[in-house]
């Protein structure tokens, strides 16, 4: 379809001026009726930024990109003839910050590369506990709410998906990423600002997240749809694939830590609440399994399995 709705964009430059009230409106609808929105001028230097991708392009050409050709051929995919629904296009790896690092265990990076990375992993760190307080705000919730329930007693997971999504022959007979809803809290993407391919759900039809340069995309996951009672809501979305152009998504993660206990804010639960309380890891478990499925019955799953273990407390949950 031709889009024809404004993709919300937010300047945070703006949070510290007069236009503070109308920019942090902005970021609230963009949470109620968006699940994401792409923020600029938010203080990553861009010389880093330019550099990360430099360099995640060169080691996706000499470590990478053979590999995912021989996945290929040995799934048979090369020559596409028919619609290939259980794989994705894609090719990744997976950082993981906190609690503790892999950086220095992922093989084939160059130093120059892994001090990158973990200069761009901590910057992004502050930058998202930065938003969630932003959210706090909006939310009527004390400074630091989100950041404390997401700590559990380790601190929180961070970890960070680096992907490409090579030229596909035939486009329309698979997905780059089969859609989904994210699993975990808030999600900072710096995607390539020159191969598009990433589109989210709203009111029925795909909507393309515009690739602007050295911007962020922000998105929100089902743990923030639990605390906030559905006031925001995770948002299904997926990478479509395109014949050119190699497109690169480095995908952070602020996740809650495994043994955080969720449950909507008291302040924005009602009478009937409709979202569960759980430990973040039952969940992820659950998750697992049914990524590329509807988010509702995971929340419900979650509600009868804690139904369950209060009527026994000795029982233990199913983790599926």
């Amino acid at each position: 379809m031709e889009q024809t709705i404004k993709f919300p964009v937010v300047n945070l430059s703006k949070l510290n001026g007069e236009e503070r009230d109308q920019t942090m409106a902005l970021i609230n609808d963009a949470c109620e009726n968006w699940g994401f929105f792409e923020i600029v001028n938010h203080g990553l230097p861009y010389d880093l930024m330019d550099n990360v991708e430099k360099m995640t392009k060169e080691h996706y050409k000499k470590t990478m990109e053979q590999k995912f050709n021989d996945m290929l051929k040995s799934k048979g995919l090369e020559k596409l003839e028919t619609e290939v629904e259980d794989v994705d296009w894609e090719s990744t790896f997976y950082l993981r910050h906190l609690p503790q690092s892999n950086l220095y265990d992922i093989p084939d990076m160059s130093d120059e590369y892994r001090t990158a990375m973990k200069n761009f992993g901590k910057r992004l760190e502050n930058l998202a506990e930065n938003l969630l307080d932003l959210l706090c705000e909006n939310l009527g919730l004390e400074k630091g709410y989100l950041k404390k329930m997401f700590h559990g007693t380790k601190g929180p997971s961070f970890g960070t998906k680096v992907s490409n999504y090579p030229p596909c022959p035939k486009p329309e007979m698979t997905k780059g990423l089969r859609a989904h809803t994210d699993a975990g809290g808030i999600i900072l993407l710096f995607q390539d600002d020159k191969v598009s391919g990433l589109q989210l759900l709203k009111d029925g039809d795909w909507i393309d997240v515009p690739p602007l340069n050295h911007s962020i995309v922000i998105n929100l996951g089902d743990q923030l749809e639990v605390i906030t009672n559905g006031k925001y809501k995770s948002v299904m979305h997926r990478v479509v694939t395109q014949k050119e152009g190699n497109r690169m998504s480095i995908a952070s993660f602020y996740n809650p830590g495994s043994d955080a206990e969720i449950s909507p804010a008291s302040s924005l639960a009602s009478k009937e609440t409709e979202y569960p309380s759980f430990v973040f890891d039952d969940y992820m478990k659950l998750y697992a399994g049914v990524k590329f499925q509807p988010k509702e019955p995971r929340f419900e799953a979650m509600k009868n399995a804690t139904a369950v273990t209060e009527l026994n407390p000795a029982a233990s949950v199913e983790t599926f």
